[in-house]
């Protein structure tokens, strides 16, 4: 039952994401495989002596909505890849880009406490609403506001990982208000 200082819609769209989390981390410890062969483009940085000469990131746009990146992070590395999502939360503060502000106001990291297959630990990016036509991806977010220190932020975040990132887009099909 829900609890009456929260609003009706409030509370429903809680249950939704909070299914959708718990079914992205079952369909993520069923088949890490299959996570990994997404990473496997975006864990391996090339070394390069500037950002600029380093291969680009794939963009990471939302259509939908609602978006969610789901990733699957080493035990020994959470707290690495937590101490660079409060470096993109110190980015996204520091921009001056408006869209980098927009981006900060609907964007949510969520950690499952319990971890899922192989020991890892699954961090669930939530965004809503979307920026439309805004590229989430992290490593350029960082490369605008700390270009002297991408290089290595980089390495860290994607040693980070057991498994890929898995962008997903969702439509508003009801709103319960």
């Amino acid at each position: 039952m829900l609890s009456t200082w929260m609003p009706r819609a409030a509370g429903w769209r809680r249950i939704a994401v909070g299914s959708t989390l718990a079914l992205a981390a079952l369909a993520v410890s069923v088949n890490p495989a299959r996570a990994q062969a997404a990473a496997a483009p975006q864990a391996a940085p090339q070394a390069a002596p500037a950002p600029a000469a380093q291969a680009a990131p794939t963009a990471r746009v939302f259509t939908g909505d609602l978006g969610m990146m789901f990733n699957v992070i080493k035990p020994d590395k959470a707290e690495d890849f937590e101490k660079i999502i409060a470096k993109l939360k110190e980015a996204l503060a520091k921009s001056d880009d408006p869209v980098h502000k927009a981006m900060a106001t609907g964007w949510r990291v969520y950690k499952n406490p319990e971890p899922i297959a192989g020991g890892n630990f699954l961090y669930v990016f939530v965004v809503d609403p979307v920026v439309k036509d805004a590229d989430y991806t992290l490593s350029k977010i960082l490369a605008k506001v700390f270009p002297a220190e991408v290089q290595e932020l980089f390495k860290s975040y994607s040693a980070s990982f057991a498994g890929g990132v898995t962008l997903q887009n969702y439509k508003l099909v009801a709103d319960m208000k």
